[in-house]
């Protein structure tokens, strides 16, 4: 299998029967990100994301093997995963506004840990939050919890 990023990605599109996918590297400020432009976006993304998650993974646990010190790589499909970013974004800066106004705590739908990270990333340096996962009952998946934070 390739060794570089872009390249394990068209090979793993390949294997997967994507033969008219194209991976395009894109900047990105927290590593490598290979955008796929296919025109079956529907299927490679998968149920909220789930099939895209799942390649993303696995190319990163590949990855890793290879190079511990190799680059998180992100995939995204379209744009798909940029816009899906800029709304959790914005509902995280809801949240922590909902916090802040009623002192209370938010609790945010389960959500993988890409988007999780988001989240937490999203709300790390408000000196007036704080955010932790907490295990769902049933499923593999995390919620958020935004909470004043303890002086």
């Amino acid at each position: 299998m390739a060794t570089e990023p872009k390249e394990m990605v068209a090979e793993l599109l390949k294997l997967m029967g994507f033969d008219d996918a194209k991976v395009v590297e894109k900047d990105f400020d927290a590593g490598m990100l290979l955008d796929i432009e296919t025109d079956e976006a529907g299927r490679l993304i998968g149920r909220q994301g789930a099939t895209l998650a799942d390649m993303q993974y696995l190319l990163n646990r590949l990855l890793f093997r290879q190079d511990q010190d190799a680059p998180k790589v992100t995939l995204d499909v379209g744009g798909y995963r940029s816009k899906a970013r800029e709304t959790l974004v914005a509902k995280a800066k809801e949240a922590a506004d909902r916090v802040r106004k009623q002192g209370d705590i938010v609790e945010l739908e389960p959500m993988n840990s890409f988007d999780r990270w988001v989240v937490h990333n999203t709300l790390k340096d408000d000196e007036e939050i704080e955010t932790s996962s907490v295990e769902v009952d049933g499923t593999s998946m995390k919620a958020i919890l935004l909470r004043p934070k303890r002086g």
